[in-house]
Formats: C-alpha cells, structure tokens, sequence
C-alpha cells in the first residue's frame, strides 16, 4: 500500500499503521492527506491480510484538524502548486464525499481502528478520533473541540457522536466552551480508554491491535458490526439485530477451529472462512 505525501502507510504484520504525517502544521489536514486516507482506508477493508488499523500522527502529535492558516488564505493545504496537485483536486471533484469518507464520517472500516495519540488531538483531530474504536493517548496529550470559538461548526459528526459515545453534559461542556482537555480527563469521561507514558502510545495500539489480530476475524468484525447497527435501535430491535449477525459466525470454519484449538492446547489458526 502507498500514501502520499502527507500520509505514510506501513505494514506491521497483520495490522496496517496510518500516519498523519504534516509535522510542520501539527498533522492539519490537507488534500493529500485526506485522498491518502481515502485510499487506505478502502484498501484496508479490500485485503484479507490486514486484521486492525493504527491511525496516529507523526512528530510527536496526532492531529491539529483543519488548517485554519491555509483556510484563512483560501486555501486547504494543498501540498503546494503543479500536476501532482491538480491530480488530487480532480479527485475531490470526481468524488465531492471523498474527504468525509477520509474523515470516516461517511464510510465506517469493518476492519477495527486503533488511535495512538500523542500530543494535540484537537478540532478535526478529535472529530476523527470519534470514529475510531479503540484509543490510547499519552499522559501529555491533549484534546478540545474549538470549532465555536473560531466561528466554525464541527462538521466532522461530533455534535451527533460525542453525545452518544460520552455523557451528555460532558459532550455539551466540550462541544459549547471549546476548552482544551487533559488526556485524564479524556480518560475520566471515556472519550480515551487508557493512557500511557509520552511516546508509548503507538507501542500500546500495537499490542492491543496484536491482540485483536489473534481473535477470529470473521467474529471480530461481526461483533464490531453489531455494536455499531445496534447502537441505535430500541432494546428488543438491536436484540434481534443482533442476533441476524451473530449467528451466522457459527457457522464459518473458523467457528469450529476455536474450540478445537482449546480442546488440544494450542493456538488457533483462522483462516476467515
């Protein structure tokens, strides 16, 4: 798998590492970043081979959103003028949905996502960082949504997912003040799952994503489908929902191989069939 510019994509064993890489404007989006996104995100869903993906930014932050420099201009942070430019606004064109879908506010991974966060995770950084499944931040992270204060709205899905994924007068209180967060406090309202010691984020998502690697991955990705379609639905809805996705996993192979494998000691083998 490729990247661009501002995006580099690496493989490590089964899970797919993304990283916002624009250390110069704290990982700010721009179009290339956002196409490179786009991109790894459908390839990582299209490959077998790829279990979990990491998503995180490069020197020492995770990501500052929109960049507000280039947007004052009347620009997007496009990577500079030339063919390799006009190249990804024609995509943009092409596909007017592509940097939402980049976002993952249109276009849900099956593949699980893992955020390592370092430093400022604020604005879009955050926005995207909803979307994500499992998040580790560094004690010295911090996180806000300072869209209000700027006279902008976070379009990236925050009014709609903060509220379900935090306690309401929590998501209120971020949403309204545009305050910046400790990553305890992210801990504290559950916005993060853990935190660890600066520079061990990215350490952490790889051993947790590891751990999901070892799982089945026809059930992992079942089990992330049902907590996602469920999560709207009135109780015996999701309850029925649940079960037309969950039954059919133990029916797979791979459903057999479990168990077998515990019965004679020994690690299982999935093979997502």
């Amino acid at each position: 798998m490729g990247g661009t510019e501002h995006l580099s994509v690496e493989r490590h064993g089964a899970t797919l590492v993304l990283t916002l890489n624009r250390p110069e404007r704290k990982n700010a989006f721009s179009i290339p970043m956002l196409i490179g996104l786009h991109d790894a995100w459908i390839e990582a869903d299209a490959d077998d081979r790829v279990r979990s993906v990491v998503l995180t930014g490069a020197g020492g932050d995770f990501c500052a959103g929109m960049d507000l420099k280039a947007l004052a201009a009347g620009g997007f942070g496009d990577g500079g003028p030339g063919d390799r430019d006009a190249e990804h606004r024609a995509r943009l064109k092409a596909d007017p949905d592509l940097h939402w879908k980049a976002m993952l506010r249109h276009h849900r991974p099956r593949k699980p996502v893992l955020a390592a966060v370092e430093g400022v995770c604020v604005a879009g950084g955050t926005e995207i960082l909803q979307a994500t499944d499992i998040r580790v931040a560094a004690e010295s992270a911090s996180f806000g949504l300072f869209e209000v204060r700027r006279g902008l709205f976070p379009v990236g899905g925050s009014t709609v997912r903060l509220p379900r994924q935090i306690p309401r007068t929590h998501a209120l209180e971020m949403l309204l003040t545009g305050r910046r967060y400790s990553a305890a406090e992210a801990r504290d309202i559950g916005l993060v799952g853990s935190v660890v010691p600066d520079g061990a984020a990215l350490d952490r998502a790889l051993e947790l994503a590891e751990t999901v690697n070892r799982a089945a991955p026809l059930a992992v990705e079942a089990v992330k489908r049902s907590v996602y379609e469920c999560a709207g639905l009135g109780e015996a809805e999701g309850l029925a929902r649940e079960l037309e996705i969950g039954l059919p996993v133990f029916a797979t192979e791979d459903a057999k191989e479990g168990p077998r494998a515990f019965a004679e000691h020994r690690p299982p083998v999935y093979h997502r069939r």
